[in-house]
C-alpha cells in the first residue's frame, strides 16, 4: 500500500501538507488550527504521556468544559481518536494541524523535557525505599557501580543536551538543605530546568561532573574549576566548569562555550549586529579607527563587552596591521588575529602577557579585561605611545570609571589624556517575533515608567505572548544597548577636576551623548523589545 492511507482520493495527492490539513478539517467539520501561533498549556502536557503523544501523533491544546481539544493530522481516524480517548479517560474535541507542525512541537518542546523529568523521576522518589539512605561517602566503586551510575550518566547527559537543545548560555546546580536544583540561563535569565531532585543524589551527580571535567571527586572543601567538551549535531562544543563550597554542598555551574557556531557567526559580526543605534555607530567606528589612544568598554558580567570588541576587531582587522589580543580565556577565534590566553598558574598573568605583546611589535592591542594597578599602566602607557588599546573595565556606567581606575593607584592625567571613548553596555531580550503582539499600558504604569504621557500614551508597545518557538518567555535572543561617552577637552578637564557625577552627566548630555536609558527606550520604540525588559535593566529616569 506504501504510505498513503486509503482515505485519500488520488486529486488530492498533488495538495500541499498545509491545504491537505485545511481542506480535511471542512470535510470533518473540525477546526483548524496554526500550531505556530498556538498558545501551549504545558501542564497538559505533563497529564499526557510522552510516548503515546509520540505513538498517535497529536498534542493536547486546552480543557474545553469536559472535553480534551486536541490535535491531529488526520481526523478520518476514528478508531485511532476512540483509543486515545480510552487511554485518557477523556472525551475529546478534535482539531487539525498539519502533521510536520504536530511532530515539531512534540520534538522541540516536550520530548527532551520529558526524558529530562523521567531520568531525574527516579532519582527523586526512589530514595525512601533505599537501604543505604543518606549515605554521603563517593568512592570510585560506588561511581563505576552499574546500578549506581548509569541513571546519573543519563541524568547529566541529559541535562546537558536539553540544555544545547534550549539555547542555554549555562547549566546552574544549587544545592539546597533537601534537593538539588537545575537552572538553565536562557537569554540571561535563569529558568527551572526540571523538578528538584533529592538530596540524597547531589554529591554522586557532582561526582560525575568532576569525573567529565577531570577534577578530584575527594576535594569538598575549596573551589575547583575544569572543562570538558562534547560533540553536539556534529559539532564540538565547549564547557567551562566551576563548583563552589556552599554551607548545604557543593554548587556547579557549567558555561557553554559553542565555538565553532560562534566561529561562523563571528565571520560575518559587525557593530550592526550587536545592535548599535545609528548615531552611536557612527562615533564609535571612528574611534576605533584612531592611530592610538584607548577604547574602554564597560558594563557587568555577561553584558557583551567581548563580543562588541571582536565586532570593533572584525572591522578593523587588515593585512597591513598586526593585532594581538590577551583574554582569560580565548572564548572565540577570529581568523587573522594573534590571540593569547591567559594562565595564571604557569605564571603568565594580564602584565606578564601585555609586556610581552608590546615586544611583538602590534598595531592594536585587545586586553581582555584590566583587574590591576600593573595591568591598567601597562595599557595606559601603550596607548600613550603609539597602540590603539581596546579593553574593558566592570563599571556600572561610563562616569564611574574613572573612580574604577583611581581605586587601582592610577594617574589620573595619563589615563584620561590616554582614552579616546568610554562605551558602556548592557544586553536587553528581543521579544520573539513568532508570537509578537500589541498591549497598552495604563497611564499609572506609564508614570511609574518614567515616560511622558504626552509622547507615550498612544503609542503601542509590544510584548511577546510566549509560544513554543521562546519557551513560553516571550523573548528570543538578545540585543545590546549603548552609552558612548566621547573624551573633549572639556570632559577632560572635568574629570580631572573630580567633579561629580552628575555634573558630567549633565554636560555630556548637552553635548548631545544619548545615557543607556536613551538607547533602551529606542529599542522599544524600534518594537524590538519591551518596557517591563527595560524598566529591569536600566534605571527609571524620574521627570523625562
Amino acid at each position: 500500500m506504501g504510505n498513503v492511507p486509503l482515505a485519500i482520493p488520488v486529486h488530492e495527492l498533488g495538495m500541499d501538507e498545509l491545504e491537505r490539513a485545511q481542506m480535511l478539517a471542512r470535510r470533518y467539520h473540525a477546526e483548524f488550527v496554526d500550531l505556530k501561533n498556538f498558545k501551549i498549556q504545558h501542564d497538559l502536557f505533563k497529564r499526557v504521556p510522552v510516548d503515546m503523544m509520540f505513538r498517535y501523533n497529536f498534542v493536547p491544546l486546552e480543557q474545553v468544559g469536559s472535553r480534551l481539544a486536541i490535535a491531529v493530522s488526520d481526523p478520518s481516524k476514528l478508531m485511532v481518536l476512540d483509543e486515545i480517548s480510552g487511554l485518557l479517560g477523556t472525551r475529546l474535541e478534535t482539531r487539525v494541524a498539519t502533521l510536520s507542525q504536530i511532530t515539531e512541537l512534540l520534538k522541540k518542546t516536550e520530548q527532551s523535557q520529558r526524558v529530562l523529568d523521567e531520568a531525574s523521576e527516579g532519582l527523586a522518589f526512589d530514595v525512601l525505599s533505599s537501604e543505604e539512605s543518606g549515605d554521603e561517602n563517593i568512592s570510585i566503586e560506588r561511581l563505576t557501580s552499574e546500578d549506581d551510575i548509569s541513571p546519573i550518566i543519563r541524568l547529566v547527559d541529559t541535562t546537558i543536551f536539553t540544555a544545547l537543545e534550549r539555547r542555554a548560555s549555562d547549566i546552574h546546580l544549587e544545592t539546597f538543605d533537601d534537593s538539588l536544583q537545575v537552572k538553565y540561563r536562557i537569554d540571561g535569565v535563569l529558568q527551572q530546568a526540571m523538578a528538584p531532585i533529592a538530596r540524597e543524589h547531589h554529591q554522586t551527580i557532582l561526582s560525575r561532573i568532576k569525573v567529565m571535567s577531570e577534577l578530584d571527586i575527594a576535594e569538598r572543601r575549596v573551589p575547583q574549576d575544569g572543562r570538558f567538551r562534547v560533540r553536539y549535531k556534529g559539532r564540538l562544543i565547549d564547557f567551562r566548569v566551576s563548583i563552589m563550597p556552599t554551607v548545604h554542598g557543593e554548587n556547579a555551574v557549567l558555561r557553554v562555550l559553542d565555538k565553532e557556531s560562534m566561529s561562523e557567526k563571528f565571520k560575518k559580526l559587525s557593530l550592526e549586529v550587536v545592535g548599535f543605534a545609528e548615531q552611536d555607530l557612527t562615533r564609535f567606528r571612528r574611534y576605533i579607527k584612531e592611530p592610538y589612544g584607548m577604547v574602554l568598554v564597560t558594563g557587568p558580567t555577561g553584558s557583551g563587552k567581548t563580543t562588541t570588541l571582536y565586532a570593533a576587531l572584525n572591522e578593523i582587522k587588515s593585512e597591513e596591521d598586526k593585532i594581538i589580543t590577551i583574554e582569560d580565556p580565548v572564548e572565540y577565534q577570529i581568523r587573522g588575529i594573534t590571540q593569547i590566553p591567559v594562565n595564571e598558574k604557569k605564571g603568565l598573568t594580564f602584565a606578564r602577557g601585555l609586556r610581552s605583546i608590546l615586544r611583538h611589535d602590534p598595531d592594536k592591542i585587545l586586553v581582555g579585561e584590566i583587574r590591576d594597578a600593573e595591568t591598567a599602566q601597562i595599557a595606559i602607557n601603550s596607548a600613550l605611545t603609539g597602540h590603539l588599546v581596546f579593553t574593558t573595565v566592570h563599571a556600572n556606567n561610563v562616569v564611574d570609571v574613572l573612580g574604577r581606575f583611581l581605586n587601582m593607584g592610577v594617574e589620573p592625567y595619563n589615563f584620561v589624556s590616554a582614552l579616546n571613548c568610554i562605551l558602556a553596555q548592557r544586553l536587553v531580550r528581543q521579544i520573539c517575533e513568532f508570537c509578537v503582539r500589541e498591549v497598552h499600558y495604563d497611564d499609572a504604569t506609564l508614570l511609574a515608567s518614567g515616560l511622558d504621557l504626552y509622547d507615550w500614551r498612544s503609542f503601542r508597545f509590544q510584548e511577546g505572548a510566549g509560544c513554543i518557538e521562546c519557551g513560553g518567555t516571550g523573548y528570543r535572543g538578545r540585543s545590546a544597548i549603548h552609552e558612548l561617552l566621547e573624551l573633549d577637552d572639556e570632559i577632560r578637564e572635568m574629570l580631572l577636576a573630580k567633579k561629580p557625577g552628575s555634573e558630567i552627566r549633565k554636560k555630556a548630555r548637552e553635548k548631545g551623548m544619548a545615557f543607556l536609558r536613551d538607547s533602551a527606550l529606542e529599542r522599544v520604540r524600534a518594537g524590538i523589545t519591551t518596557l517591563k525588559e527595560i524598566n529591569k535593566v536600566t534605571f527609571i529616569e524620574a521627570g523625562r
